[in-house]
Parts: structure tokens; sequence; C-alpha cells
């Protein structure tokens, strides 16, 4: 376990037998590839993650990026490993040939990213946002702004970032009041001020391009009036080269609990005569264009939850083997050796809890994964709208049920460490640290709870979410045949069955009676549905296992014991939370919206 970044095993595992992402060798787009290719990949990601990135993972979390004259400094290792990603052509990893890219399923350049989180989340965030920007403009841009842009930044010549946030509004995107003017020349001249954005500034690059929201001279109120805007720190010539520093200023930088590694900046557009920017897609249509790649970060922070999460249960599980600590319950004897923290139930409990959550959390982001995929280049329309709209369902859970529950996992991995735990000689305090962050940014759980609740249930008079479901009952159906599982699809199927009861009762509710009584408890209804899904998940992990053990995988044989064990501890004592949380939402329970502000 290089690092203990990832167990290798579990990798393989999921990638080709849960997943079998080696189906998509037959799409013409990565019809060059080979297991072997795809491994090749991997592997250096590996390599780049444990020699480049992790070794300094500390150092950027004591020795923050600081604001000094004007600029912005920080440690050199970011800019050496940074260049690296660039020159092994790990930085657009799942882009086309033609840009530099390796061309990789999505599944493969998503581990290929989450393992460079896993070592350093920090310094992998320039990398993270860059590429999530470069994307947006290769997909809403004009062939211009794509040679312009988007290029030199798929090279890691340019970085990006996204800027949404204002001071006074919050995640309340309909409020901020950043404006664009237009230029008789077709640019527009920007003035406002943006705050919490990453990478906002740094010299690690030769630009960086700012993907801005801003409202344009008479532009309805709230989110329909708000268009995407380019702004690059440094104008670019047509020919490509640099000219003069556009009307950008840092104001500051942010200091935060974890992440420390990424700058967070509050920036200013228009301090003189008006940053100049260009208009992205259409006007008055920003939000819906910024949101390709708020969805795609949307997936990234879930991977990079349950990257945190997982190197901090492999670091836990191994002090657990090697630190000897107390004795068996019924040792009466002071004098016998002390055993290893593993040998205690409670510590096996712990580190079973996290594997549970990170591992079922790896499944579900590489399911969102080969969705993205299945979505482009599947054979028919039909299976590429299917695709598209599993995507689109499960995108608020992908980004919300690891950030719960793979913070969970680092806070079980502080706990089996005891008071070292809780200690800077122990790395696991910073992945606590680092992955709380993503609770919040990109959306929290309340934001993503509406989302789900509100509108991606009920899309397409829910297809998808009819879809999923029948999904899910073929894998119970599946696992009824094994003995093994016949226990845990029962108590999937009971799990699913309150779901939906719930679901259906909150439709009502929302047509027929108070939208804001049956949205009050969207998270809760976020993590039912969650726990469902990756309960699903689980099953079918066991159903791979079961098969591995018959001599049809490649792992071994305690792998898939224990693959089968994790499933019995998720559906015993993860699933049965479901149905307490469902009873509170087919009760419409408004408790939180009845007290008033002044009983608090």
């Amino acid at each position: 376990m290089q690092q203990k970044i990832i167990n290798p095993q579990d990798l393989a595992f999921q990638l080709y037998e849960l997943h079998n992402v080696e189906k998509f060798l037959s799409f013409d787009r990565y019809c060059d590839h080979s297991r072997e290719t795809l491994q090749s990949a991997l592997d250096l990601a590996l390599k780049v993650a444990a020699e480049e990135f992790a070794p300094h993972a500390r150092l950027v979390d004591e020795d923050e990026p600081r604001f000094e004259n004007g600029r912005v400094t920080m440690r050199p290792e970011v800019r050496k490993a940074l260049a690296v990603l660039r020159d092994t052509g790990l930085m657009a990893a799942g882009q086309d040939y033609e840009l530099g890219g390796m061309q990789l399923p999505a599944a493969v350049a998503q581990m290929c990213v989450g393992m460079l989180k896993g070592a350093n989340v920090g310094t992998q965030g320039y990398a993270g946002l860059t590429i999530a920007a470069a994307n947006l403009i290769m997909v809403q841009g004009s062939q211009e702004q794509k040679v312009r842009f988007a290029e030199p930044m798929m090279a890691g010549r340019f970085f990006g970032t996204m800027c949404l946030t204002e001071s006074h509004a919050g995640s309340s995107l309909g409020d901020l009041r950043t404006r664009a003017e237009p230029q008789v020349d077709g640019t527009y001249r920007l003035f406002g001020s943006k705050i919490y954005i990453s990478g906002g500034d740094h010299e690690l690059s030769e630009n960086i391009i700012h993907m801005v929201l801003a409202r344009l001279p008479g532009a309805p109120l709230g989110v329909k009036g708000i268009s995407l805007f380019l702004v690059p720190k440094i104008l670019v010539n047509e020919d490509g080269s640099l000219g003069e520093r556009n009307d950008v200023a840092l104001a500051g930088l942010i200091h935060k609990m974890g992440y420390r590694g990424t700058t967070s900046t509050m920036l200013n557009f228009g301090e003189k005569d008006g940053a100049v920017g260009y208009l992205v897609g259409e006007a008055d249509k920003g939000l819906a264009a910024m949101f390709h790649m708020m969805n795609e970060a949307r997936i990234g922070v879930g991977l990079g939850s349950v990257m945190l999460g997982y190197t901090g249960y492999l670091h836990a599980l191994e002090y657990a083997r090697e630190r000897h600590q107390g004795r068996p319950v019924g040792e009466k004897n002071p004098g016998t050796p002390q055993v290893p923290l593993i040998r205690h139930g409670d510590i096996r409990r712990m580190l079973l809890a996290q594997k549970a959550y990170v591992e079922g959390g790896l499944a579900l982001c590489l399911q969102g994964a080969m969705w993205v995929d299945e979505k482009k280049f599947a054979a028919s329309e039909d299976q590429r709208n299917l695709a598209a709209g599993l995507l689109d369902l499960l995108t608020p859970v992908i980004k919300s049920w690891p950030s719960r529950y793979c913070l969970e996992a680092n806070s079980l991995a502080i706990q089996v460490h005891g008071g070292y735990g809780y200690t800077r000689e122990y790395p696991v305090e910073q992945f606590y640290r680092d992955n709380r962050l993503n609770a919040i940014h990109e959306g929290t759980h309340g934001i993503q709870g509406i989302d789900l609740l509100n509108r991606k249930v009920s899309v397409a008079g829910g297809r998808f979410y009819q879809e999923l479901m029948g999904r899910i009952e073929a894998t119970i159906g599946d696992a009824r045949q094994e003995s093994r599982l016949v226990e845990s699809a029962g108590r999937l199927e009971q799990a699913m069955k309150a779901i939906k009861e719930a679901t259906d009762v909150i439709n009502h509710e929302k047509t027929e009676g108070s939208k804001e009584k049956a949205l009050a408890n969207a998270t809760l209804y976020l993590d039912a549905f969650g726990q469902v899904v990756v309960g699903w998940l689980w099953l079918r992990q066991a159903l791979k296992a079961i098969a591995g053990l018959a001599g049809k995988g490649e792992q071994t044989q305690a792998f898939y014991q224990g693959k089968i064990k994790a499933c019995e501890y998720f559906a015993r004592y993860e699933l049965s939370g479901v149905l307490s949380t469902a009873e509170l939402l087919k009760a419409v329970d408004s408790t939180a919206l009845e007290i008033l502000e002044d009983q608090f």
C-alpha cells in the first residue's frame, strides 16, 4: 500500500471486476487502450502521488501560502509537483490526444486524479480547477476561446478558477452584484468582488483564467439574469502571446481550517477601468453553463472526500496492527503481553465502519464516472439518455454522501489512534481538517438535498428515479440466490421500500400541501437516499466477491471475505437507520419550522 493512499487490490477489484471498465475499450474513443495501458496510467499516477505530492502535504499545511507585497508566495515543492503532473500527461489524463491528454475512460482518469487528492489535496486543487474550467470553455466557449485559453490550460501553461461567491450572498447566487458592461469591440468590462476563490492568485503558471458569473445591464433579477465571462489575469493577444495585466486585483488571502495548500482568495474586478472579459455562451444563461463545471466539480469533490477518508483508514489500519495496547477482555493476568489494537472488538468495529464508508464511497464515485462515458458513447440514444439521467439524479449523492461518511471515517481514524490522533505528530488530524471543506463547497448538504428532492427525483416524470429503483430491485433478486447474502438483500429491500414510501408522501406534499414543509428535511432525505444507493453498491460488491471466491476473480480469498463482511456490516449497522429516518420523512415533520426565531 504505497504511501497508504489506496489499497491496490480494491482499486483493481472495483475497476475491473465490479464496474468492468474494460467494456468501454470497445468504444472508438478508447480502442487504442488495453488493460495494460489503463493499469500503466494508474501506476504512474500512484507513483507521482507518492513521490511528488505526498512528501510535501504536511509542509504546505504548516507553511501555507502568504500574501506579501501584493503577491502570493508559497513553498517551491508545489510548483515542482505540478510541473511533473504536466510533463507526465496526467494534468489532462482524460482529454483528447490532440490536447495533450491520455484519452482515458472517465473512471480511470478520475482515479488518476483521486490518488493525487489522497496524497495532497491542496496541491492537486490547482490542477483540478484548471481542467474543470478548461472543460467548461471546451463545451460552452467559442472556437477562438478554446484555442486562445482552453488549450494552454490543458497543457498546464495557464491555470483556471471558478468565481461565483460574493460576500453578501454566499450560496445565493441569484443575489450576486458583479456587473459586466458591454464595449464597442465586443468585449466586456467587469466590476465587482468575489470571495473564496480557490487558486485565485499565485505564480505557478503563466496566466490564470477566471470563469466569472456577472450581470449585464438590464438583466432579469435572480438566477435568470446571470451571464458567464472569461476573465484572464493577464490579457492574451490574438497570436497567443501574453499582453498587459488585466484589472483583476488580489484583495487578500483567506486562512482556512484545512486545504491550506490551495490559496483561497478575495478578488476585486475593476478597481480601475474594469477587468476585460469575454462572454462565454449565451447572455443570461451563465448559471446553466457554469453548472457544467460545477457538476463535474461535484463528482470530483465526492472522490476527493473518498480518497481523504481512504488514506485515513489505511493509516488507522496500520496503526492498529502495529500499536500494542491492552489485553483481551477475558485476560485477567496483567503480566501477559499487550496485544495489537486490532485485537480489540471496538477497534475492529471502527475499522470496519471506515472500510464500509471509503470502499462504498469509491464504488459510488466510480459508478458516476462510468455513466459519464455511457452518456457520451453508449451505442443507442436511449442508453445515452438513460446514463445521463442517472448521473444527473445521483450527482447530489455522489457529492454529499462521501463528504459526510468519509469525513466520519477520518474522525474514526483519529479515534483509533487515541490521544496520538489528536496531535500533529500523526497525519490523521490533517486528513480530517482537509476533508471538512467538502461538505461545504460546491453546494452544501442542504443545497444538494433540495436539488435531489425538489427536482432530480421528479425529472422526466420520475423516469430515472424509477430506473434506479428497478436496478436496485434486480440486484436484490440476484443476491437472494446466494445464501450468504439473503439477510443483506432483505435489509436493503426494507430500506428501499421505506425511501420509496417517503418519496411518494413528500412528492404529494410538494404538489398538494406545503412545499416548505416538504423540503424542510431534504438533507435527511438525501442521507437516507444515499444510504440505499451505497447499500446497493455494497450488495453488488458482495455478489462479485462470491464469484471471486468461486474462482472467477483475481483477488485473494481474504480480500473477498472482507468484502462480504463489509457488506454485512453496512446492511446491519447503516441501513437500519434509513427506516427511522423514513418515518420522520413520511410524517412530513415540521419541528424545525415550528420553532420561532426568539425561541432559540
